[in-house]
C-alpha cells in the first residue's frame, strides 16, 4: 500500500527515532505529544503501532506529553489526535518494521517480503527464527525519514485497528492515583493563590501586617498583585489564602453591558468575509431567517485545575494536565527568563476539560510559588469559585442565518453573520504568555490583542458556519467582538456548536414554512452520499417521523465538523413537562477508517450529554465584569439522572483515512433537541439555553 503523505505532526517531527524505540527488550516505546483527556486516544494510538509492527499491543509502553521526550505536537485540540497523530504514528511505525526487516533479511539471507513477525518474532519459511526487532534494532539507523521508508499495511492486512480494544488508561485511573490531583511527591508542599474577582482587577491593597500573621508556618509569595501562600498542610494553606481574600481591596471593575449577550448582537465591529459563492444578495425568492444565540459558559470540569511544580539548579518542571504542553513550556520560558529546554512540562490526566479552561493558568501559579522554595515541590489547586470567576469562558454567540427559497422548495441563497467573541487565548501562541498570573506581576507580561481561529486551522467563532449542503449562492461573515471585560477561549467545538445550532434551526424552519419533511428537505439539498448516510441512519434509528404524542418531540440536526472531519447526525427525543427533559438520542457517525468503534462511540456520547447540558441548563451570570454563578446551585449542568438513553451507529469505512470525532455531535445535539421543542411544542426557542422560562418567553 502506498504511503499517504506526511501529516504535519510527522513534517514537524520526520525522524522515526522520534516516535519509537526498541531499546528494552521486549518492549516498544511509542512517544507522542498528544495527551489523553478522556478521548481514548492513547488507546487507538496502539492500535495503530501495534498493528503496523505486528506485535502484541501489551508490548506497546506510551510516552504522552512530556516536553523531555517529544515529540513536539501541536496542541490535543480540534479533533485532530487521530487525523494528525494518528497518521504519523502509522507511517513511522510501518517504516522501523520495513528497516527491521531489511536488517533481518540481511542476516537471513533472504528477501524481506518473503518475512513475517508475529509479536516481535521474524519468522522465514514459516519457522521462527533467533532475530526479533529487540536484538535487530541494535544495528538499524531508525534516525532516519519516516515517510521516505514508509509502507503501511493494506487494509485487509490489518488485525487490530478496527476492533474495539478496551480502552490502556482505565485500569490505572480507576483503581490507583493517576490524576495530577492525586500526585503525592517527597517532601510536598501546598500552595494556594489569591485570584481576583474577575481577571483584569488588580491589588490595590491588603494589611501585610495582618496578613504577615495569617497562620503558623505559612510562606506569603508576592509579586505586584500576584499573592500566594505555601504551607505544609492542604488545610493550613487553604485557609491562610480565605484570609487573605478578606483582607484584599481590588482595583475598580472594567466597564461592562448590562446585558452581554445583546452587546455582542449589536457589535459594530467590522465583518470579516469567510466564504462567498455566487451572489447571494440578487437571487429571488421567499426569505426565511432565524436569529440565534447561546450565553457564555463555563467548561465545569468535576474538579478545579491543579498542578504540581518544582525547582532544581535552576531548571522547572511541571506536571498538569494541560492539553498544549509546548505551549506551556514556552510561555514557562518567557516568564522566568529561560531556554525551553529549562523548562520541563510533563503531562498527567486532570477531571476533564476539551478546551481551555485553568488548567494552563495554574501551572504558572505553582512555578512562582515553587521558585520561592528550591528543591521542594509545591502543588496548587484552584477552587471552584476561582475556576468559575478567572478561568477563560466559552465565548458568548450570536448567529444569524437567512435562506432565500424557490417556488419549488429548493434554497438558492443563504446568508450567515456570525458575532462572537474570540475562541482562542492558549499560551505560547506567537510568543505570547497568555497566564493569568503573568499579567498579575510586578513587571507584567500583558497578553495579547486575542484574534480569532483563521480559517485554514479550521476557524473559531466561523467553525461549521459555511453549510454543506448544495446552496449555489453563499455569503457568510464572522464579527469578533474585542472590547468586552470577559475572558474567553477554546471551548469544545468553539463556534461549531452554534453555527450548526442555527443552521440546522433554520433548516426545519424552511421545512415548516413550505410544508416539507425536515428529513427531506436536508437529504434533498446534500449531494455528499456520506453526509446522506448518517442522516438516514439516525433517522431510520428514531423512527422518524415518529408517532406524534403530546408533550413530546422529535428532531434531528446534522454536521460534517469542520466540514472536513467526522459526519455526524443526531436525531433527539425531548419530553416537555416542568422543564424540558431529553429522553433518548440516536447518533450516526461516519468517521472513516474506525480505528476503535468503542472509542468512537464514546466520543459521540459524551458530546451528546456535554451538549444536552449546555443546550438546556448552562449559563454563566455576571454583575459588571464579575461572574456571579461561583458553584454547582448556581451553573447547574446535566445530572446523571437527566441523560438520556443514547444509541449510537459507527459506519466504518476502512479505505477512507480516519477523521476527528471529538466534537463531532456538539451541534447536531443543540440542533435536534431545539428542532424536537419546536415539533413538540409547535414554539421556537432560540436563544440558549432552553428552559422553562425560555419556553414562556417564546409563546409570550
Amino acid at each position: 500500500m502506498s504511503a499517504p503523505p506526511p501529516s504535519q505532526s510527522l513534517l514537524d517531527n520526520p525522524l522515526v527515532s522520534e516516535w519509537l524505540d526498541f531499546g528494552r527488550d521486549g518492549i516498544v516505546r511509542l512517544r507522542t505529544g498528544k495527551v489523553e483527556i478522556g478521548q481514548g486516544i492513547l488507546t487507538a494510538l496502539v492500535q495503530i503501532a501495534a498493528d503496523e509492527l505486528d506485535v502484541a499491543p501489551e508490548r506497546i509502553e506510551v510516552v504522552s506529553g512530556d516536553t523531555r521526550q517529544g515529540p513536539v505536537e501541536a496542541a490535543t485540540t480540534s479533533s485532530l489526535s487521530i487525523q494528525v497523530g494518528g497518521s504519523a504514528v502509522r507511517l513511522a511505525a510501518s517504516a522501523a518494521r520495513r528497516l527491521l526487516l531489511a536488517e533481518a533479511g540481511k542476516l537471513l539471507q533472504s528477501e524481506a517480503r518473503a518475512l513475517v513477525v508475529e509479536d516481535g518474532l521474524v519468522h522465514v519459511d514459516g519457522r521462527a527464527s533467533d532475530l526479533t526487532y529487540w536484538s535487530l534494532a541494535g544495528d538499524v539507523d531508525l534516525g532516519v525519514p519516516a515517510a521516505e521508508h514508509a509502507a503501511p499495511k493494506a487494509v485487509a492486512d490489518r488485525r487490530l485497528v478496527g476492533i474495539s480494544l478496551p480502552r490502556i488508561d482505565l485500569g490505572e485511573k480507576a483503581a490507583g492515583p493517576a490524576f495530577v490531583h492525586d500526585l503525592v511527591l517527597e517532601g510536598m508542599l501546598h500552595g494556594r493563590v489569591l485570584q481576583p474577582p474577575s481577571p483584569w482587577r488588580r491589588l490595590a491593597e491588603i494589611d501585610t501586617d495582618a496578613l504577615a500573621n495569617l497562620a503558623d508556618g505559612v510562606e506569603i509569595v508576592r509579586d505586584g498583585s500576584f499573592l500566594g501562600v505555601i504551607a505544609e498542610r492542604e488545610d493550613v494553606a487553604a485557609r491562610a489564602i480565605a484570609r487573605a481574600g478578606e483582607l484584599a481591596v481590588w482595583t475598580p471593575g472594567e466597564s461592562a453591558p448590562a446585558d452581554p449577550v445583546a452587546a455582542i448582537a449589536a457589535t459594530d465591529a467590522a465583518p470579516e468575509v469567510i466564504h462567498v459563492a455566487g451572489d447571494a444578495g440578487s437571487a429571488e425568492g421567499r426569505r426565511i431567517a432565524t436569529t440565534v444565540s447561546r450565553p457564555f459558559i463555563a467548561h465545569a470540569s468535576a474538579a478545579p485545575s491543579c498542578a504540581v511544580a518544582t525547582w532544581r539548579d535552576e531548571r522547572l518542571e511541571v506536571r498538569c494536565h494541560s492539553q498544549a504542553i509546548y505551549g506551556v513550556r514556552d510561555a514557562l520560558a518567557v516568564v522566568f527568563g529561560l531556554g525551553p529546554e529549562a523548562v520541563d512540562v510533563i503531562h498527567m490526566p486532570g477531571a476533564g476539560c476539551y478546551g481551555h479552561n485553568g488548567q494552563d493558568d495554574v501551572t504558572l501559579d505553582a512555578a512562582l510559588l515553587a521558585r520561592a522554595v528550591p528543591g521542594r515541590p509545591v502543588r496548587v489547586l484552584w477552587s471552584r469559585a476561582d475556576e468559575f470567576a478567572v478561568a477563560p469562558m466559552g465565548p458568548a454567540m450570536v448567529t444569524r442565518a437567512e435562506a432565500t427559497v424557490d417556488a419549488a422548495g429548493r434554497i438558492q441563497a443563504l446568508t450567515v453573520d456570525v458575532a462572537s467573541q474570540p475562541h482562542v487565548r492558549r499560551p505560547g501562541r506567537g510568543g505570547t504568555v497568555n497566564m493569568l498570573a503573568a499579567e498579575r506581576l510586578d513587571s507584567p507580561f500583558p497578553s495579547a490583542t486575542p484574534d480569532d481561529v483563521p480559517v485554514e486551522r479550521g476557524g473559531g467563532a466561523d467553525r461549521n458556519a459555511v453549510p454543506l449542503y448544495a446552496i449555489p449562492n453563499l455569503h457568510v461573515a464572522k464579527r469578533i467582538v474585542r472590547d468586552l471585560p470577559y475572558r474567553t477561549s477554546s471551548l469544545r467545538g468553539l463556534g461549531a456548536f452554534t453555527n450548526v445550532f442555527a443552521l440546522e434551526t433554520l433548516m426545519d424552519d424552511v421545512a415548516a414554512e413550505i410544508g416539507a419533511d425536515p428529513v427531506a428537505l436536508r437529504l434533498d439539498h446534500l449531494n455528499d452520499a456520506r453526509a446522506r448516510a448518517v442522516i438516514e441512519r439516525a433517522a431510520a434509528a428514531c423512527g422518524w417521523p415518529g408517532e406524534q404524542e403530546d408533550g413530546a418531540g422529535l428532531g434531528l440536526g446534522f454536521a460534517q465538523y469542520k466540514n472536513r472531519s467526522a459526519y455526524c447526525a443526531v436525531a433527539a427525543r425531548v419530553e416537555l413537562d416542568r422543564d424540558v427533559r431529553i429522553t433518548h438520542a440516536w447518533a450516526a457517525v461516519d468517521a472513516g477508517e474506525a480505528i476503535n468503534p468503542d472509542g468512537i462511540a464514546n466520543q459521540i456520547e459524551g458530546g451528546i450529554v456535554q451538549a444536552a447540558s449546555w443546550t438546556l441548563k448552562e449559563a454563566l451570570r455576571f454583575e459588571g465584569d464579575a461572574v456571579v454563578t461561583r458553584d454547582w446551585e448556581s451553573y447547574p449542568i446535566l445530572r446523571f439522572s437527566e441523560a438520556p438513553e443514547i444509541a449510537v451507529e459507527v459506519i466504518d469505512r476502512p479505505e477512507d483515512p480516519a477523521l476527528g470525532v471529538g466534537e463531532a455531535s456538539l451541534g447536531p445535539t443543540a440542533a435536534a433537541i431545539g428542532n424536537a421543542v419546536f415539533h413538540g411544542l409547535g414554539v421556537r426557542v432560540r436563544d440558549l439555553p432552553i428552559t422553562r422560562d425560555a419556553i414562556a418567553a417564546a409563546i409570550g
